[in-house]
């Protein structure tokens, strides 16, 4: 039997909570909930606890967000394409730039045009089209993937990143 790692474990429920937490600072654009947050906690999760982990993060904070109001169906496409492209393109590609095109890219664009057929069938927004939340989108991740470069950014320059990684990995 695979041990699990409790330490990304913890990590993985932790990030989930503070996107919880962050989805508090959402805005409406187009009919979407924006929350940058999502997407900081998506590619902090990535470049420490890598994709499978934080694909679970997004999905558990898109789950709990559902349950207490904070969100809509819309979160789960959003935040696990961006987390899970973010993930596989940093963990083949061991540069952060890669975290940050994949969760640009995964959640603005794929995840924007998978979010149609759910506003379509399970929301029933007749209004909907394949590309109607690519620009809202596109907006949220655009915010919270810049504050992640910030973050990410310094924590590499200051060597913190690599420790948080290599103390993961024990």
């Amino acid at each position: 039997m695979k041990k699990v790692n409790l330490k990304k474990l913890t990590i993985t429920a932790l990030m989930a909570a503070v996107a919880v937490v962050g989805s508090l600072f959402s805005f409406p654009v187009f009919g979407s909930k924006c929350a940058p947050v999502q997407h900081l906690v998506n590619i902090l999760c990535v470049v420490t606890v890598g994709p499978w982990w934080a694909l679970a993060q997004a999905f558990i904070a898109s789950l709990i967000r559902n349950l207490v109001g904070l969100g809509s169906p819309l979160a789960f496409p959003g935040s696990m394409c961006g987390a899970l492209l973010g993930g596989l393109l940093y963990k083949y590609g061991k540069k952060l730039p890669f975290a940050y095109i994949g969760e640009v890219v995964g959640t603005g664009i794929l995840g924007g045009m998978l979010s149609y057929p759910i506003a379509y069938l399970v929301m029933g927004n007749k209004a909907a089209a394949l590309f109607t939340f690519v620009v809202p989108f596109l907006i949220s991740t655009c915010g919270g993937t810049l504050i992640a470069i910030v973050i990410t950014a310094s924590l590499k320059k200051t060597g913190v990143l690599g420790r948080m990684q290599a103390s993961l990995e024990e």
